[in-house]
């Protein structure tokens, strides 16, 4: 069968891709990995403002970690003002990065502002990165995490019942995974679950992963070298288990309300549009959004662009929406 060409990319996001295109390739191999994460854009990080001029109290906390592994931290931004009459609601974030990159600091200006218009609390969580520290290790350290927040939450004066888990990217696939093995160990009750552009599916062999090769700023090259840094030979055969790609959920029912957004020139817009559905199938509850022309991590490169404006709006409405109820 004939490849059908990509989609096209919104014209103010190929302008931005452009710019970007000599810094970002597309096609990260494993032997790149130390490079990509001591570049500029991750040691930048170290100097953002958490505060948001003021806003928040930010606190870095060590806490115990999975059981016989190392501790993890925590990163905590709570409203400054005073608690108020009703316990805030807790936004739980995991960072992107493919797996193998990345802090708690990465993407984190997200929930910030989400926080402050919601006024929540935040907890990011660092978790293990692999190869050097494969599956399990990523998503128990994110579930360790989660535990914590659940138990202390009071004391960060935030609700223990409205914990809403949100990731972007990796982070976004193991949001997905955090609320299936919360799900089926009875743990902590998530509020929601915030799955941005989520990385679903190890097997890699959609038609967008086809399409869009060697496009974009993660292409298919890129998703084997993050899936194989995860699951090594496992990667794409049979035994893969739910909690490494939740794509291999053999039921997705009694899980929490779900937001999911992709672009629709991204090598993820299969999965999640797919994952969405099953969740639908299984008598869930899911808001889907396919943006038009957006590449993976559009909103983050190109953040005034109109379909970046709009993304961006759909996810503080359907904050505002779910912690209404």
């Amino acid at each position: 069968m004939t490849q059908a060409p990509p989609p096209p990319f919104d014209p103010e996001l190929a302008a931005a891709l452009e710019l970007i295109k000599d810094m970002i390739s597309p096609g990260l191999t494993l032997d790149e990995i130390a490079d990509v994460r001591q570049g500029p854009g991750i040691q930048m990080l170290a100097d953002l403002d958490l505060t948001m001029d003021g806003f928040f109290e930010v606190e870095d906390r060590v806490v115990p970690g999975p059981a016989g592994a190392p501790e993890i931290s925590l990163l905590i931004c709570r409203p400054a003002a005073p608690t108020a009459a009703v316990a805030r609601p807790v936004i739980y974030h995991v960072h992107g990065g493919g797996m193998v990159i990345g802090n708690n600091r990465v993407g984190v200006d997200a929930p910030l502002a989400w926080a402050r218009e919601l006024d929540a609390v935040v907890v990011s969580v660092e978790y293990r990165l692999a190869p050097e520290h494969p599956h399990p290790a990523p998503v128990e350290d994110v579930y360790a995490g989660l535990e914590w927040t659940a138990k202390h939450a009071a004391e960060l004066g935030g609700d223990p019942q409205r914990i809403v888990v949100a990731g972007a990217s990796a982070g976004g696939g193991l949001s997905a995974a955090l609320a299936l093995l919360a799900r089926d160990r009875g743990g902590p009750e998530l509020f929601g679950q915030m799955l941005m552009c989520p990385m679903l599916d190890d097997r890699n062999d959609s038609p967008s992963t086809s399409q869009m090769a060697g496009l974009g700023v993660w292409d298919r090259t890129a998703n084997e070298t993050g899936w194989t840094a995860l699951l090594g030979d496992r990667r794409g055969g049979p035994d893969v288990p739910a909690y490494a790609a939740p794509a291999r959920a053999e039921d997705l029912s009694g899980l929490p309300p779900a937001f999911l957004d992709v672009g629709s020139a991204e090598t993820f817009r299969d999965e999640v549009v797919a994952y969405a559905s099953r969740i639908w199938q299984a008598g869930g509850v899911a808001e889907l959004h396919v943006w038009p022309g957006g590449f993976h991590g559009f909103d983050g490169f190109a953040p005034q662009a109109a379909v970046s404006q709009a993304c961006r709006a759909a996810h503080l409405s359907w904050l505002r929406r779910l912690l209404s109820q």
